[in-house]
C-alpha cells in the first residue's frame, strides 16, 4: 500500500515537474518571438506577476517643470544620431525647425564627431547619448569605444560589437559593460558634449537586472537622467527599490516592427490622440531616401531608409503639428528634467 503511495506521488511530482519546464519553455518561445530576451528568473516572474506594479513618480514633477499633474507633458525624441551622414542631416534639419526637440548619439558609430560639431554650433539642442552596445546592419559595423582589451565579450571575432542584443546579454560581462558605458560619456564629453541623458539602443541595457542597474547606477554617478520607461517597473521590487533620481515616462511610443510603412501617419494620430496627462515620450528615427541609407538598411523595412523618411515626413507635416494643438499637448525636453534632478548639472 505504501509503495503505491509513494508511485502515486512520484507520477504526480514528475507530472507538475513536466508542467512547470512545458511552461517555461512556452514563456521562452513567447519572449523569443516578441524579442524580449530576459533570461533571469525573477524578472521573468514579476514580468508575468507584476508587470502592472504601482510605482510612484518623481515627487512634484510637473509642478517642478512648471506645469499642472493634468497636463500632457511630451518629449518628442529623434534616436540613432550618428549612424549615418543622413540620419544626421534630416535630424539635424527637423531639430533646428522645432519639428523634434530632442534627440540622442551614437558615440561608436561612423558619424559622431558630425554630431558634436552640430552640437557646438547649436549648443541650446536638447541632445543625450544613445548608448550603443550592438552593430545590427549586416556589412555596416563599428568597434565599441573602450580598448578592445576591455571588453572582449561585448565583441564578436572580427572585434566589432555584436550584431544581436541577445548575444550581449548572454555574454556580456558587467563590468565590461559598465567599462563601456562610462567610455561612451567619456568620449561625448571629449567632443564637448554634455548631455542631457541617456537612453539604450535597441533596449539592450533594459533586459537583464544586472545591466539594467549599471546604467542607472553610473548615469547618476555622472549626473545624467536615464530613460527609463514605466514598463520597465518589474525590474523594481523589494530587492532592487525605485532609485529615488529615476523618473518614470509614463507613456513610451514608438513604430514598431511590422508597422506598414501606409499606416504611419494613422499610428502617429492614434499617439497623438491618446497621450495622458504625465510624462510621454515619442521615439523616431529619421533619415532620407537616399543611397546611403539604402545601402545600409538593405533588405530591411522596419527602420530602413523608407521607413525613417515617412518618419520625417509624418512629423514634419502640418498635420502633426495641428494634431499637437488640438489635443494640447506640451513639449519638453530632458534637459528641464536634468535640472531637476541636478541642478547644479556637474560632473
Amino acid at each position: 500500500m505504501l509503495h503505491k503511495i509513494r508511485r502515486k506521488l512520484l507520477k504526480i511530482g514528475l507530472g507538475l515537474l513536466l508542467l512547470i519546464a512545458m511552461a517555461w519553455a512556452g514563456l521562452r518561445i513567447f519572449f523569443h518571438l516578441k524579442e524580449i530576451p530576459i533570461y533571469d528568473a525573477r524578472l521573468t516572474y514579476n514580468f508575468i506577476f507584476h508587470s502592472d506594479r504601482p510605482l510612484k513618480q518623481y515627487k512634484n514633477l510637473a509642478q517642478k517643470l512648471g506645469y499642472t499633474s493634468s497636463d500632457k507633458l511630451l518629449i518628442i525624441h529623434a534616436d540613432d544620431l550618428g549612424l549615418a551622414k543622413s540620419v544626421n542631416q534630416a535630424s539635424f534639419d527637423a531639430l533646428s525647425k522645432g519639428f523634434v526637440n530632442s534627440a540622442s548619439v551614437m558615440m561608436p558609430s561612423p558619424f559622431a564627431k558630425e554630431v558634436s560639431a552640430y552640437y557646438k554650433s547649436h549648443p541650446q539642442i536638447d541632445l543625450g547619448l544613445h548608448l550603443t552596445f550592438t552593430a545590427e546592419w549586416a556589412g555596416y559595423k563599428w568597434p565599441g569605444v573602450a580598448s578592445a582589451d576591455k571588453i572582449g565579450s561585448l565583441l564578436d571575432d572580427e572585434g566589432f560589437l555584436h550584431q544581436k542584443k541577445v548575444t550581449v546579454i548572454k555574454e556580456g560581462i558587467n563590468a565590461e559593460i559598465r567599462a563601456e558605458l562610462q567610455a561612451q560619456i567619456d568620449y561625448a564629453r571629449a567632443l564637448g558634449i554634455s548631455p542631457t541623458h541617456m537612453d539604450s539602443h535597441e533596449g539592450t541595457l533594459f533586459f537583464a537586472p544586472t545591466f539594467f542597474r549599471t546604467y542607472i547606477e553610473v548615469g547618476h554617478q555622472n549626473r545624467i537622467p536615464v530613460f527609463v520607461p514605466k514598463l520597465l517597473a518589474p525590474h523594481f521590487d523589494e530587492h532592487f527599490p525605485l532609485p529615488p533620481q529615476v523618473v518614470l515616462v509614463d507613456q513610451m511610443f514608438m513604430a514598431l516592427n511590422g508597422t506598414e510603412l501606409d499606416a504611419m501617419e494613422a499610428y502617429y494620430e492614434e499617439v497623438l490622440s491618446s497621450i495622458k496627462p504625465g510624462l510621454n515620450q515619442l521615439l523616431i528615427h529619421l533619415a532620407f531616401d537616399d543611397e546611403e541609407m539604402r545601402k545600409i538598411t538593405k533588405g530591411r523595412e522596419a527602420y530602413g531608409a523608407k521607413w525613417r523618411a515617412k518618419d520625417y515626413q509624418v512629423v514634419s507635416s502640418t498635420k502633426f503639428q495641428d494634431l499637437l494643438k488640438k489635443n494640447e499637448i506640451k513639449l519638453i525636453q530632458w534637459r528641464d528634467i536634468q535640472a531637476v534632478l541636478y541642478p547644479d548639472n556637474r560632473p
